[in-house]
């Protein structure tokens, strides 16, 4: 196993707020530019890879490239800046994190609240909000203003860095899974495939699963693949029952999520097909939260025979989120398989 970390690192660090895909959007044109047939956007800023196949049936792989992230809401007299979140936040990870404001140049701020040693009691036992939150960025508000506007993006600044069999890193939602797709259009690009693939770099999943709904409108897939992060709570005072995954344990098979309930058929496909190719996997029972496989398996007519390849990660939206080395390669092997050999399969009814 030899994984592209120079990559994964260049895909994780590219600025991407929801809706402000611009920077990271770019990086991956330029990958996959010379592995695919055809490369397309709409008009939200979908990217579409697609490798066309022996037979006009379509297969969808969705992996957003958004990350969560802030957009500037007010810059007062003293040139602090109050923002909106896009995508969910729990408000104590905000506490002491830098962060880079894209306005007319890139400015680097620090996410600041009212000291501990001034708070009452009462105050310190409450839990912080985000809106309890400012930026400050050590500049006058002239200075401030004369690179920064209301309604630039902000994201999260955080190196990448390795941890022993691991990598750890801001954005691994879901920069892993655009990571995982980009190798997996490398493998293929000299493979003949049974079905044309569409690889889908999707824009604002994590404000809703926007792009995905808009993707699978588009191409209309017979089959789909979601690719995202999951829970890995494999950590001190975790029940049994409460992991979701663990790291190291191989690549997860979606079986559900708040969003979607995987067809039964392709979490059989999945399994057998890892089995198959000795992929260590483990499932994947999500009771919140969704990725982009709901968009890709009801937004189409008559839906689509959907699953997904989660990744399993700790410390989900965080700045410090971690996966294992080897699950990211049992992922993009699991991918190449599923593919490669999907028209092999008996899909119908039982």
């Amino acid at each position: 196993m030899s994984l592209n970390l120079s990559l994964l690192e260049k895909v994780c660090q590219a600025p991407g707020a929801p809706g402000y895909e611009q920077k990271i959007r770019s990086l991956i044109l330029d990958e996959i530019k010379p592995l695919v047939d055809e490369v397309e956007l709409d008009n939200m800023g979908n990217i579409y890879a697609i490798k066309r196949g022996k037979s006009d049936k379509k297969v969808m792989i969705g992996a957003h490239m958004d990350e969560i992230g802030f957009i500037v809401t007010h810059i007062d007299d003293k040139g602090f800046i109050r923002f909106h979140t896009l995508g969910g936040f729990d408000p104590k990870t905000l506490t002491a994190q830098r962060v880079l404001i894209h306005g007319k140049e890139d400015v680097l701020g620090v996410m600041a609240a009212k000291p501990i040693h001034v708070m009452s009691p009462e105050e310190r036992k409450k839990n912080p909000k985000t809106t309890d939150f400012f930026i400050d960025t050590g500049r006058s508000k002239e200075e401030v203003e004369a690179l920064i506007k209301v309604g630039d993006p902000i994201t999260r600044e955080r190196s990448f860095v390795e941890m022993g069999d691991c990598v750890n890193s801001k954005s691994l939602d879901n920069r892993l899974a655009v990571f995982i797709l980009i190798e997996t259009l490398k493998n293929l690009k000299d493979k003949e495939v049974p079905y044309d693939v569409y690889g889908v770099f999707t824009v604002q999943e994590e404000v809703g699963i926007r792009g995905a709904n808009v993707a699978a409108l588009n191409i209309k897939p017979d089959f789909g693949f979601g690719l995202d992060t999951t829970i890995a709570y494999d950590l001190p005072g975790a029940a049994a029952h409460e992991k979701i995954t663990s790291l190291g344990e191989g690549t997860a098979i979606k079986i559900m999520d708040a969003s979607t309930i995987a067809d039964f058929r392709m979490v059989e496909y999945m399994k057998k097909t890892a089995d198959s190719h000795n992929i260590k996997w483990q499932p994947e029972i999500l009771t919140a939260g969704g990725t982009d496989t709901a968009g890709i398996q009801r937004m189409t007519e008559g839906g689509s025979v959907a699953g997904a390849i989660s990744i399993p990660t700790r410390h989900l939206h965080q700045v410090i989120e971690m996966a294992h080395k080897e699950d990211i390669q049992r992922s993009i092997d699991l991918l190449i398989a599923c593919v490669s050999e999907i028209d092999g399969y008996d899909w119908e009814f039982k």
